[in-house]
């Protein structure tokens, strides 16, 4: 759904804490896991081509493997192993269109010993096979600007048969002024991976609404094209201002979820979780008919 509305700023002190709770209530505690999980993070971005052990994370986070393991797993929702697969194809997406390096290439240098096992991940959390990520960055709706974008949106309009109670709903508000388009996604893990179970676009920040989501429990996360950016180089460089919803997770029962969601849009840091889903393509198959593939 399209939803159009007043632009909310919001200031706020950055960086903002994207760590879920980790049930300590002590401030001194909290800020050592947060600190505990920074190293590790920090490491699997620096040497995410290095065969890391649960033992070397541990390591740069000074815990012992079975204490980080758990810390980790209670401030991220996902296992140490987990993040860094993402960082990993993250970074594969990146080499597919910047570089001519073969994927069998690729796939050594991001740390996978099987081609079999990368392309695998790769379709399945991409959302598109490697050779068809590189492929279809030549084509020429990859040019497609912003502008060009929110004109199309435009002449679809919002839905008139979207429910304003069913669904999830919430506002977006940004750090800082912003003219772009922003997508909105609801998944069922904590990191952003796959095609998500809901979705919204909006051509500002303010309200927005996903109608039609099953019963469950979801994660949302939300990431913002600029104006300045086409559709390729939103692949090549990613969503400068990315937002998720804070320590929470949405339950939604009987189709709605009990009570509207904030999400704060922000310019990215190195505790976001990788967004392996390229999130246009939430506008590419629902509006400009571009079908991913996706491997259920």
């Amino acid at each position: 759904m399209i939803v159009r509305s007043d632009i909310t700023v919001k200031d706020v002190p950055e960086p903002r804490l994207v760590f879920f709770h980790s049930g300590c209530q002590r401030e001194s505690t909290v800020a050592l896991r947060c600190h505990a999980v920074e190293q590790a993070i920090v490491t699997m971005r620096t040497r995410f081509m290095d065969p890391l052990t649960l033992q070397d994370l541990a390591n740069a986070a000074q815990f012992s493997p079975f204490h980080f393991n758990r810390v980790f797993r209670s401030m991220t929702g996902v296992s140490p192993g987990v993040f860094l697969a993402s960082i990993r194809l993250e970074q594969a997406k990146e080499l597919l269109l910047t570089t001519r390096r073969s994927v069998t290439d690729i796939c050594f240098d991001v740390g996978y010993s099987s081609l079999g096992t990368f392309t695998s991940r790769f379709t399945q959390l991409v959302g598109i096979p490697p050779t068809r990520l590189r492929h279809l960055a030549k084509e020429q709706f990859m040019q497609t600007s912003t502008a060009d974008i929110l004109t199309m949106l435009s002449c679809i309009g919002p839905s008139k048969n979207a429910s304003t109670s069913a669904g999830i709903t919430g506002t977006i508000e940004v750090t800082r002024p912003f003219h772009g388009i922003i997508y909105i996604g609801a998944f069922a893990s904590p990191l952003p991976q796959g095609r998500p179970v809901a979705c919204a676009v909006l051509t500002e920040p303010g309200r927005f609404h996903m109608c039609s989501v099953p019963d469950g429990k979801y994660y949302l996360f939300a990431a913002a094209m600029e104006d300045t950016q086409d559709l390729l180089s939103l692949l090549i460089g990613g969503m400068k201002l990315r937002g998720r919803l804070g320590n929470y997770s949405v339950l939604v029962y009987n189709g709605m979820a009990k009570q509207a969601v904030n999400i704060l849009l922000a310019p990215a840091n190195w505790a976001d979780p990788p967004l392996l889903i390229a999130l246009p393509w939430l506008l590419l198959s629902q509006f400009l008919q571009v079908q991913p593939v996706v491997v259920e």
